[in-house]
């Protein structure tokens, strides 16, 4: 675990010092930042490193920090933490980059495999053709209606959104969703969202 490090970004003193200390008791190494605006003046000089940050910052949101770093082509696995979680929010932040949309409270269990996963990208290829031909074989045992509703969640819409804009109840989008999530193998939205990016599913 000693080969990378995990860069923590949060304007609150508590949470930073909290992360760094569930991380380092974890094995891992950490460096704490308070500002993104500090981060990212830093971000050119940093190899091997994971980052986590929190979405609302003063200076600059979560979101907007991942959006810099992209257009820099400044590649580092992140994960993006927050207590005002939403699905529009969560796929801004995937489309930006991030890995993980982790919700807070959150076990520490949940934060430390996020970790492990942002480190795996270290080493791996994440667009692996072999795993878009997986994916790509899922997305077409969807039905007509699934891939609406999946369309629809990726896109960030609220099952009331979708419902209303297919005609159909809420309950019935709930289901369709459900479905989606089995069929995928996706066990977050998160996940969901990282796999239609993967295979360029339209999500504007």
């Amino acid at each position: 675990m000693d080969d990378y490090t995990v860069h923590v970004v949060d304007d609150e003193e508590v949470v930073r010092k909290s992360l760094a200390f569930l991380l380092a008791m974890s094995g891992f190494t950490v460096r704490i930042h308070e500002s993104a605006t500090g981060f990212l003046a830093a971000a050119p000089t940093i190899r091997n490193s994971c980052l986590i940050t929190d979405l609302r910052m003063p200076d600059m949101s979560g979101v907007e920090l991942l959006r810099r770093l992209k257009s820099a082509d400044l590649r580092i696995p992140s994960i993006v933490i927050t207590g005002h979680g939403d699905v529009p929010m969560a796929v801004e932040a995937m489309k930006a980059g991030a890995l993980d949309f982790i919700e807070k409270p959150f076990e520490d269990e949940q934060l430390i495999e996020a970790v492990k996963r942002a480190a795996a990208q270290l080493t791996e290829t994440p667009d692996d053709l072999a795993d878009t031909l997986v994916i790509q074989s899922r997305l077409n045992d969807l039905s007509d209606r699934e891939r609406q509703v999946l369309s629809g969640v990726v896109a960030g819409l609220a099952n009331k959104s979708i419902a209303y804009d297919l005609n159909i109840s809420p309950r019935t989008v709930e289901v369709h969703r459900a479905n989606v999530m089995a069929k995928m193998k996706a066990k977050s939205l998160p996940e969901l969202v990282r796999m239609a990016l993967s295979i360029k599913l339209d999500l504007d």
